[in-house]
């Protein structure tokens, strides 16, 4: 499903390749999380129902016709308040400036997005990068309001198109994946044609266990922890041994993560092995350990991230 999307030519009418770096960019879950997964095929990102689960950048490569598109999923973009949201808005914005092209993904069903979103609008102008508009969560909102969404961000806006999709039943994702392979620019392609990212397993593999804490721990916890992959070993019958410390701020937080009698640290544990299981396709024993620190103002954290202590 699209709307005011120009003419643009076949991705695969000719045996020119074409290759580049389009990233996606929005406020806090709009989803561009549950989109990356849609276009690539398979979970590459975590996604939960709270905001700012998304620490940095993460690449999904996506072979359309003759054209490698490399999406880039960045941190949603908020007003920061500590050091850690600088690094990730940061983080964002570095991603969209860095791209050939932008996708400005807004939830559709949000009450009051056109207002939520005309900062980025502002903003994504000022970079001067070809930037289409995609309207997401469109199997929860009446077609008048989505007509009525889209022209009001394209009132003061140059989108090169509008589309309207749904991440979640990937609706008008072919029509998305077209348009952005179309506009890329001729080129060799950077990864081989089966590779889905240039993200290392180790962090994929602590990506999963934050994504099971953010899912099991409430409140503000979960944006307190961070997760890191400390030793993979490969074992003789074909399993991996993964061992991973969890990074607490207070000593409180880490009694909140093991539970009473460990059955928190267990329950996680069990999520994250069996997700990894699937993932690797092999036997996972996987040892956590929770570690108290502050971690928040300790720049090797933020090194093992992936994202600038002082961004």
């Amino acid at each position: 499903m699209s709307a005011s999307a120009p003419a643009v030519p076949d991705a695969g009418s000719d045996a020119v390749r074409r290759c580049g770096f389009v990233a996606l960019v929005g406020a806090p879950n709009a989803g561009k999380s549950t989109l990356l997964n849609c276009l690539v095929g398979q979970k590459l990102a975590i996604v939960t129902p709270k905001v700012q689960t998304t620490r940095r950048r993460l690449i999904g490569i996506v072979t359309e016709g003759a054209a490698q598109i490399i999406f880039v999923d960045t941190p949603g973009i908020f007003t920061p308040r500590r050091r850690l949201d600088r690094a990730m808005v940061s983080d964002a914005w570095e991603g969209a400036s860095d791209a050939d092209l932008v996708v400005l993904l807004v939830d559709a069903a949000r009450p009051g997005a056109e207002r939520a979103n005309a900062g980025l609008i502002g903003r994504l102008a000022a970079l001067a990068r070809p930037t289409l508009l995609a309207l997401n969560k469109i199997d929860r909102v009446r077609r008048d309001r989505l007509l009525g969404l889209a022209a009001a961000l394209n009132r003061d806006a140059g989108f090169e198109a509008t589309l309207m999709i749904s991440a979640l039943t990937g609706d008008g994702v072919g029509d998305l994946k077209a348009g952005l392979a179309a506009r890329l620019p001729p080129g060799p392609w950077l990864y081989p044609d089966d590779d889905l990212t240039d993200q290392p397993m180790r962090q994929l593999a602590a990506e999963v266990t934050r994504e099971k804490l953010f899912l099991q721990l409430q409140q503000e916890l979960p944006y307190h922890i961070t997760v890191e992959t400390e030793s993979w070993d490969e074992q003789a019958d074909g399993s991996v041994r993964i061992g991973q410390v969890i990074y607490v701020q207070r000593d409180g937080h880490k009694a909140m993560v093991l539970g009473r009698g460990g059955a928190r640290i267990k329950s996680i544990g069990q999520a994250a092995r069996l997700d990894l299981e699937s993932a690797l396709s092999r036997r996972v024993h996987l040892g956590l350990f929770v570690k108290v620190r502050d971690w928040q103002e300790d720049p090797e954290r933020y090194r093992e991230i992936g994202l600038k202590f002082n961004g």
